[in-house]
């Protein structure tokens, strides 16, 4: 059966349906949307008001609007083709011509449509020609900072550090597979059978990982890290309380004096950010490299070059790894190496580069605590495939590294700085550590559930200080004195 009669006989039901009662003067007819029942669009707003009213039905999931919606989607694919993908066309010419495409493909249908439902149809094809279809509206919020899309039925954002479902659903899985595959083909990657997995990032910088049929079970899984267009700067952490403003200045001092820094925590607990935070404070007159996988980092000094990974092509080569790329850099007579993340071998060069006069480069690493982190390390170094003893990378650990960051996502959904820690060398063959400021958790929580704790000096002046003495920055006595009152 055609579409035309299927939404014809859907229109004539509404014909013969019985008369209701004569509404009031000035009042709307029952179940007339843009029109009335007995007119175009009330019987298929009636039908699309009557899914909405049955549980987990919506004007959406109507499959009459679904297969209307699909068979125009197909037909502007064919109408544009190449115009879509001509970057010569600016973005307000290309959704001008998009739209009357539309407009046109919808009059030939001649679908008794209303008008909320026609305004419905365009959104959502709009969306999935020139967006990225139902999650197109979660990627302009700005509150969403997350999007989990477990199934073309099952969507989860994250707001504020806590995870809730959305409403918003795709139609089936082949709708979502199209999307991915939209995303992915934009930066050149690819995803099928023979490599089901794949890293990705949106045109704004949006982190992508989507994985597909036959790895998983319940449909096409899909999850966007968000990547703001404004991003965070320290005066913004300070606001959120990640740490305080006497926390700040220490860390702007130990970038501005070159030593070396870890950035570790659990995933989403902010590294990244806090690596771009801390790569602000890098004087504009230095050349910088930076490695990653996918480009997260946003530098604002003139003398920066940014390098991303390759994967491998579908002949399995030309892969290039973050550990090639390091190796690379190290030819690039930088000033500093910041790496996006160390999480395999690429760990041992950069702590050869850290070693090597690269002072005050910066990474991140995935741990739990500082001591974790040197473990961690530790672990990854092994993984270059070197038999080296463990007392030699211990020594170089304790050689290179001056200062780990910890950071944690606590149950109130607030990202924290909970410990600032130098690494002051090697007593025998374990690598000492001491904790500079500390997250004060004694401080309890709120009436809301937040914690009340702020970053405290635990009373210590740090080993390095004398190296920050000799590039000219100089420490106050108050900076590591516990309670001492600091303008925020």
């Amino acid at each position: 059966m055609s579409l035309y009669k299927r939404l014809h006989e859907v229109q004539q039901g509404a014909d013969n349906a019985p008369a209701t009662t004569p509404a009031a003067p000035g009042a709307p007819a029952d179940g007339a949307t843009g029109g009335s029942a007995g007119g175009p669009g009330g019987g298929l707003a009636a039908a699309a008001k009557a899914a909405r009213s049955t549980p987990g039905g919506s004007a959406r999931r109507d499959p009459v609007l679904d297969e209307l919606r699909q068979r125009i989607h197909h037909s502007l694919i064919e109408e544009l083709g190449p115009i879509l993908y001509d970057s010569r066309l600016s973005e307000e010419d290309l959704r001008k011509k998009v739209h009357e495409q539309l407009h046109a493909a919808l009059a030939q249908e001649r679908a008794p449509l209303s008008a909320s439902d026609k305004a419905q149809l365009i959104q959502d094809v709009s969306d999935d020609i020139l967006g990225y279809g139902p999650i197109d509206p979660l990627l302009r919020d700005d509150d969403v900072s997350e999007i989990m899309v477990n199934g073309p039925d099952s969507v989860y954002v994250e707001r504020d550090g806590k995870l809730t479902k959305d409403p918003v659903t795709f139609v089936d899985e082949a709708h979502l597979r199209r999307i991915i595959d939209k995303i992915v083909g934009q930066v050149g990657r690819r995803i099928d059978e023979s490599t089901p997995m794949c890293d990705a990032r949106l045109p704004d910088g949006s982190r992508v990982n989507a994985i597909i049929s036959p790895l998983t079970i319940g449909g096409p899984f899909l999850t966007i890290r968000k990547f703001k267009a404004d991003p965070l700067q320290v005066d913004d952490l300070i606001r959120f309380g990640t740490f305080d403003a006497n926390a700040a200045r220490f860390l702007q001092a130990c970038v501005v004096g070159r030593l070396n820094i870890i950035v570790s925590g659990g995933t989403g607990t902010g590294k990244t950010t806090t690596l771009n935070v801390l790569s602000s404070f890098i004087p504009t007159d230095e050349r910088i490299v930076t490695v990653e996988d996918a480009k997260e980092l946003q530098l604002h000094q003139d003398h920066v070059l940014c390098m991303e990974t390759r994967p491998p092509n579908i002949e399995g080569r030309g892969q290039v790894t973050i550990r090639d790329l390091v190796k690379n850099s190290l030819r690039m007579r930088p000033d500093r190496i910041v790496v996006g993340e160390c999480r395999a071998g690429e760990a041992l060069d950069m702590l050869q580069a850290m070693n090597t006069g690269h002072d005050g480069s910066l990474t991140t690493v995935h741990a739990n605590t500082p001591r974790d982190t040197l473990s961690r390390l530790e672990t990854l170094t092994l993984m270059a495939g070197f038999d080296l003893p463990v007392r030699a990378i211990r020594e170089q650990m304790a050689s290179a590294i001056d200062v780990i960051i910890q950071i944690a996502r606590l149950r109130d959904g607030s990202r924290r700085v909970t410990h600032i820690t130098e690494v002051q060398g090697m007593e025998g063959d374990v690598i000492t550590l001491q904790d500079i400021f500390m997250f004060d958790f004694s401080a309890g929580v709120d009436d809301n559930g937040r914690y009340r704790g702020t970053m405290k000096p635990t009373g210590i002046r740090p080993k390095f200080a004398e190296k920050l003495t000799a590039e000219g920055i100089r420490l106050g006595p108050e900076t590591f004195q516990p309670g001492a009152a600091v303008a925020q």
